[in-house]
């Protein structure tokens, strides 16, 4: 593990997640370079904001589950070379089907420098403490189009005040939002934010310490 980096899960007892590019059910269609094992990685300082986030949200009958925290670069030298591949089909209407693949990065959906790979971005959602069900956010994750931006029109009242409820308690925590997809958030104070990782996630991976 890089210095300053751990699991998330490990860092954050009752934390949920699912490292979709770890598994085949991303818009690559397949598991993503350096995503070796369905777990998520990031920054002391990314989790110490997400316990407090996480705090918040029981506070109001909820809990957090976690698609994605750091991001190797090899995993984004993956996206821009699949956005440059011949379109198949696969993954197209679930995940942009209104757009061509080679304009996700254009289009801001997808960042050759992400936030993700600095390790203090988070991807998630919210979901029921009392049912375990996922809250209803209009639209999926990684669902690149019009209706993941914060404002997207179209989407119902319940879903609208859902995405509000979940930017509340991640910016009070330390997070800011990124208005073309409702469940993208990065730190407002990043411990790297001229630097771009790129260990892989593996079981290898040893933490160094706890926060």
């Amino acid at each position: 593990m890089e210095k300053g980096f751990l699991f998330l899960d490990e860092a954050l007892p009752g934390i949920r997640w699912d490292a979709k590019y770890a598994t085949w059910d991303n818009f690559t269609g397949k598991p993503v370079d350096g995503y070796e094992v369905n777990r998520i990685v990031g920054t002391y300082e990314l989790a110490a904001a997400l316990r407090e986030a996480q705090r918040k949200a029981a506070d109001l009958g909820y809990g957090l589950l976690l698609w994605d925290g750091y991001r190797p670069q090899r995993a984004v030298n993956r996206f821009l070379q699949w956005a440059g591949e011949p379109e198949d089909g696969r993954t197209k209407a679930k995940h942009y089907p209104n757009i061509n693949r080679s304009d996700m990065f254009r289009l801001g959906y997808v960042a050759a420098r992400s936030s993700h790979s600095r390790g203090s971005a988070v991807d998630l959602t919210l979901y029921r403490l009392d049912t375990g069900e996922l809250v209803p956010m209009g639209g999926d994750f990684d669902l690149m189009d019009a209706v993941s931006h914060h404002d997207a029109p179209g989407i119902t009242p319940a879903e609208a005040e859902n995405r509000r409820l979940l930017r509340g308690i991640m910016e009070s925590s330390g997070f800011a939002a990124y208005e073309r997809e409702w469940w993208h958030y990065a730190l407002k104070h990043e411990p790297y934010p001229d630097t771009y990782f790129d260990f892989s996630i593996t079981l290898d991976l040893a933490v160094m310490k706890t926060i």
